[in-house]
């Protein structure tokens, strides 16, 4: 073990920018790594079952090369995650296809490991009747019609199969779906460093620069392991890390702001202490490491439940606004009586929401004055597009045109801002499955693919 481990974040997404200045003050350190995350389900199941990436293949390309010819020109370990945004085979197909029109534009040659994350669904079909399968917090029971529903099954590689790929002399490791701390943790655990401070440093490094002041997910950050601690520090002079700031992040996205659950166990951030180094560095210790008895993965699976179409409109008149609930119990009754028997049959979903009003937190949102405006946003979802389409238009038109006690104008209800004012927004997912999996050996579930660049 080193007296000290470098690492370079890129910044919090594949696609989503960063300073070269940055990146070139990152690569002057000589780091023994460089990695990047390019993936999440925060922008819900639809990238997942439909194998499409949240940014463009083109922001993957500019944010992909630099990264990477500097990498193999400096010979540093290059790690990408969740590649292609979801992980499943398409998304990693993508972020393949990127990798090697870069090598073939710069005459790159290395030692390529590639990580693909699909779960096959025998593999979940015999968990799940084993017993070895559980829900995340608030997710249902799984059943055999979810799993065989699912489009694409992925699960979250941990740290084994990075060591793995590390072993095997990969340079350039391009992985499916990901914990975010397995990118940044794998090496220094690899290279014997505390577990805990590593999964803890990784956690923090995962969105970049964000957790620096300006906040900035579109930038890179420097972390350095230690033996009892590790220091994280933005690599753009006009940004700083603080004690608040990189606590904040470590308690992001996490149900309990002081257990840190990964796949191989558990980090206690409760005695963690967070010191200001330098004007731009904050140093943390004291992190502690929990294995588990159990190695559990999380599964994702996404299915199609139909295609979607939409409109965006506004309503300024303070009746029309008290009448919203009334006018679309109208709209709905009216839709149903339009539609013919056949159509009925298909089955199809129709929904409103009130921006202005409620349409963030829906039956949550706390009473209080009535807005003098409101966006509605009707949404119609159904098994075929030409369906769903179908039931909008005659949604909309009912809408616009639906009395209500009380009222007196004759013109429109509702304000379109396009024209036309309707629009196909293609498939929709959901996840069939947010759950975890009990698994004796990640590198069985996860083997690596070595290849020669």
């Amino acid at each position: 073990m080193t007296d000290e481990l470098r690492i370079v974040a890129v910044n919090g997404m594949l696609g989503y920018g960063y300073e070269l200045a940055s990146l070139e003050a990152g690569i002057a350190a000589k780091p023994h790594l460089i990695g990047c995350d390019s993936g999440s389900t925060d922008a819900g199941p639809y990238y997942l079952g439909s194998g499409n990436a949240l940014v463009r293949t083109d922001q993957i390309y500019r944010d992909l090369k630099p990264a990477l010819v500097a990498a193999v020109k400096n010979d540093i370990p290059f790690v990408v995650g969740s590649a292609g945004f979801a992980g499943a085979k398409p998304n990693l197909e993508l972020a393949l296809e990127v990798v090697h029109r870069i090598c073939r534009e710069e005459d790159l040659h290395f030692k390529l490991g590639v990580i693909p994350s699909d779960v096959e669904k025998k593999v979940v079909f015999d968990a799940l009747a084993a017993g070895d399968i559980q829900p995340m917090p608030s997710a249902p029971c799984l059943t055999r019609e979810d799993i065989e529903h699912s489009a694409h099954i992925v699960g979250q590689i941990g740290t084994e199969p990075y060591i793995s790929a590390f072993e095997q002399g990969a340079q350039v490791v391009i992985a499916g779906r990901s914990c975010d701390t397995a990118i940044y943790a794998a090496l220094p655990i690899w290279r014997g460093y505390d577990p805990g401070l590593a999964l803890h440093m990784a956690k923090i490094m995962e969105c970049g620069a964000q957790c620096g002041i300006p906040l900035a997910p579109n930038d890179c950050l420097m972390g350095t392991m230690r033996n009892d601690h590790f220091l994280v520090r933005p690599l753009a002079e006009y940004r700083v890390c603080t004690p608040e700031s990189v606590a904040a992040h470590t308690m992001y996205e996490q149900g309990n702001p002081f257990l840190l659950y990964e796949p191989e166990g558990v980090v206690d951030t409760r005695d963690a202490e967070f010191t200001q180094l330098d004007r731009q560095t904050v140093r943390v210790a004291g992190s502690k490491y929990m294995p588990s008895e159990k190695l559990m993965i999380k599964l994702e699976g996404a299915r199609r439940v139909g295609a979607r179409a939409f409109t965006i409109a506004g309503a300024r008149d303070r009746h029309v606004i008290a009448n919203l609930d009334a006018i679309e119990e109208a709209v709905t009754a009216a839709v149903r009586r339009n539609l013919n028997a056949q159509a009925r049959e298909e089955g199809y979903q129709l929904h409103f929401r009130h921006y202005g009003k409620d349409g963030v937190l829906g039956e949550l949102e706390p009473s209080g004055v009535a807005p003098a405006e409101v966006g509605i946003l009707i949404e119609a979802i159904a098994p075929t597009q030409a369906l769903a389409s179908y039931v909008l238009s005659l949604a909309r038109s009912s809408y616009l045109h639906c009395p209500f006690t009380g009222r007196k104008a004759t013109a429109g209800n509702l304000a379109f801002p396009f024209s036309p004012s309707d629009f196909e927004g293609g498939d929709v997912y959901e996840f069939s499955l947010y759950h975890l999996m009990r698994v004796k050996d990640q590198n069985a579930l996860f083997p690596v693919e070595m290849e020669t660049i």
